[in-house]
């Protein structure tokens, strides 16, 4: 609601009169649209909201984040992940009938088409999973063509139930493809993480019903990755569904920003740190060096762009990550002891207390991953699969809200208008 105007003073021109609006949570915003025949400069649009959400809010300076109001801590500790689909599906956490229902729409959907087991055999095996999951995924457009009518409430609907059910069964199926082993179908009689795990260890001659606490923990790990507002992937799904492309499709697009180390890769990144660290013994100079400016080497999993106090959700994942290590018996393992001494020194040594580099999310559920049996290359592709939800409720809002095409402008500072010369008069 715009509740004030702020005014904008250009060089020979009148002052133009700029809305303010003023959010539920947050910031005030001013909206730059009345202005013509000039453009604000931002890179990385740091300061430019792109769009209008009921979703997930996010208070760097507090540590907050809410999923539809509701606080992150609550939901990892209370909510199971398929409730937590709900709620940023729908808006409102799910009555036990429609939590039922919604977990039985998801389980019947947990199989996929039988012919994309074949595309598997296009890649190599030493493919890195996001890799096959990238090109998986903008594949499924091809095979569910009932669903791609995105002004339809109920294709949008019956595209979500989809990515969410179907996203752990080829995520599994990337990791069970890169070490040769059979795909493994998923089971009704499992909840949603359990099956995860099951697709992701099972084998077709032993029957094994996944570790409870395991499953857990990765429940959490799924919703905490959930959503996180606008970032770069989330950014990526909207750009791209502003175009009217069809769901896999945008989602795909959103894989493909996640890929990035700096963003869905950091967990990944935080745990090939620890081995570069490689002892306990060697903390203190890779201390000293993270300390010195002229220093390349960085300490991944500390800090956050977003938040400048502690990760609301490395408070949860904290715990999380110590009650897999005592479950697992990895507690005492070289590099589970190296992570843990270096959380310590983390929350203790003042040059990172007063900096507020605590350990974030991604140093947390790195860890824990790695602990549950999880290579490193699969890390981005779990990222990914929890943060499915997130797109496809951001998508599903910006297509209810008739959003224009994203078009963002840009700062030219190439060369001014000249002639073409011809090949032979050019000097």
């Amino acid at each position: 609601m715009s509740h004030d105007k702020a005014q904008l003073t250009l060089p020979n021109q009148s002052p133009v009169e700029l809305p303010i609006y003023q959010p539920t949570l947050g910031t005030d915003v001013i909206d730059i649209n009345t202005l013509h025949n000039v453009f604000t400069y931002d890179p990385g649009f740091t300061a430019t909201a792109s769009c209008e959400s009921k979703i997930t809010f996010i208070d760097g300076e507090k540590g907050i984040l809410l999923y539809r109001g509701y606080p992150i801590e609550q939901l990892a500790e209370q909510a199971e992940f398929l409730e937590v689909c709900y709620l940023l599906l729908h808006g409102e956490l799910p009555t036990h009938m429609q939590k039922e229902q919604f977990n039985h729409r998801i389980t019947i959907h947990t199989m996929v088409h039988e012919q994309i087991s074949k595309l598997f055999q296009g890649f190599r095996r030493d493919a890195h999973p996001m890799a096959i999951m990238l090109g998986v995924v903008g594949a499924l457009s091809a095979f569910y063509h009932d669903s791609l009518d995105i002004q339809n409430p109920q294709h949008r609907e019956r595209a979500a139930f989809r990515l969410i059910a179907k996203m752990p069964t080829i995520a599994a199926m990337c990791y069970k493809y890169s070490i040769g082993q059979p795909f493994i179908y998923p089971q009704n009689d499992l909840n949603y993480a359990e099956n995860f795990l099951h697709m992701m260890f099972g084998v077709p001659c032993a029957q094994e019903k996944p570790n409870a606490i395991l499953a857990r923990a990765l429940d959490r790990i799924f919703t905490l990755h959930a959503d996180h507002e606008q970032n770069a992937s989330t950014s990526t799904v909207r750009l791209a569904g502003s175009t009217g492309a069809n769901p896999f499709a945008c989602i795909s697009a959103g894989i493909a920003a996640l890929w990035g180390p700096a963003h869905g890769g950091a967990n990944e990144a935080c745990l090939n740190m620890l081995r570069e660290i490689g002892s306990v013994s060697h903390i203190n100079d890779y201390i000293k060096r993270a300390k010195d400016k002229n220093d390349p080497f960085r300490l991944m999993g500390f800090g956050h762009r977003v938040y400048k106090n502690y990760d609301p959700r490395a408070k949860v994942m904290r715990q999380t990550c110590h009650e897999v290590l005592k479950e697992v018996g990895a507690a005492d393992e070289p590099l589970f002891k190296l992570a843990l001494e270096l959380e310590r020194i983390a929350l203790e040594d003042e040059y990172f207390v007063e900096r507020k580099l605590y350990p974030n999310v991604d140093f947390y559920s790195g860890i824990t991953l790695s602990a549950i049996g999880i290579p490193s290359t699969m890390f981005t592709v779990i990222f990914a699969l929890a943060r499915t939800v997130g797109w496809i409720s951001q998508w599903n809002e910006m297509i209810a809200d008739n959003a224009r095409i994203g078009r963002p402008r840009q700062l030219y500072t190439g060369p001014t208008q000249r002639d073409f010369v011809p090949l032979d008069q050019r000097g």
